[in-house]
């Protein structure tokens, strides 16, 4: 009994010694390719990359159809993948605000029924700002007579031969400063001022774009009412 079981063992571990062969037989070679690159301003080709082409590019070619496979591009340098990272992140910024500005659009075109109701808001800002810039001249006018008129005294003292007092230099050398400062808040303003009315102008085209867009997009009258119009 011992011997039976003996040899059909063996003949068990023939037969998957054969099939294993035969699997082995079966399973086709991996696919060899040929590197090709650059190398001193010549064409390098082998069946082997060498670590000092490894961030080179190169072309990878088959050995079996002689068909290129594939092609990598080099390695970039620091300075260029910087410059690329800087780019990617413009890119997505750029993409961001048009997204930002879609939805201000939809949202302009929900708040304003009508193209007037539109003029109107923004009238209501530039009024505003008017005001603001009105207030900021007469400021700065009441401030150009004061120091004007603080000059005068300090001619007039210097005239008389007297020397100009401390207190009147000091308080002209503040106005001067007050009236500069003053300037540069004014010139901000109606530089405000000029902007809302450029994004007025831009805000009513994109008005009339989306308008023409939902129109155009509305859905088609049937035949029937469409004839009967």
């Amino acid at each position: 009994m011992s011997q039976l079981r003996a040899i059909a063992g063996i003949a068990i571990a023939l037969t998957l010694l054969h099939h294993g062969q035969a699997l082995a037989q079966a399973k086709p070679a991996a696919s060899k390719k040929i590197y090709c690159w650059n190398e001193g301003g010549k064409k390098v080709c082998g069946d082997a990359l060498p670590a000092s082409a490894a961030n080179s590019a190169r072309t990878e070619i088959s050995t079996k159809s002689g068909m290129t496979t594939g092609r990598v591009d080099r390695a970039l340098t620091d300075d260029e993948r910087t410059a690329a990272e800087i780019a990617a992140a413009a890119a997505r910024k750029q993409a961001e605000a048009i997204a930002a500005q879609e939805r201000r659009d939809l949202a302009m075109v929900d708040s304003y029924t009508t193209e007037n109701d539109l003029r109107r808001a923004y009238g209501e800002r530039i009024s505003l700002l008017d005001e603001t810039i009105k207030s900021s001249k007469m400021g700065i006018g009441g401030l150009r007579l004061s120091l004007l008129s603080e000059l005068r005294q300090a001619g007039d003292q210097e005239l008389a031969g007297a020397p100009v007092t401390k207190r009147l230099t000091d308080s002209i050398r503040g106005q001067h400063a007050e009236l500069l400062r003053q300037r540069q808040i004014l010139s901000a303003q109606e530089e405000d001022r000029a902007a809302l009315k450029r994004e007025l102008l831009d805000s009513v085209r994109r008005y009339r774009e989306m308008k023409g867009e939902a129109k155009d997009t509305a859905a088609p009258q049937p035949a029937a009412e469409a004839a009967q119009s």
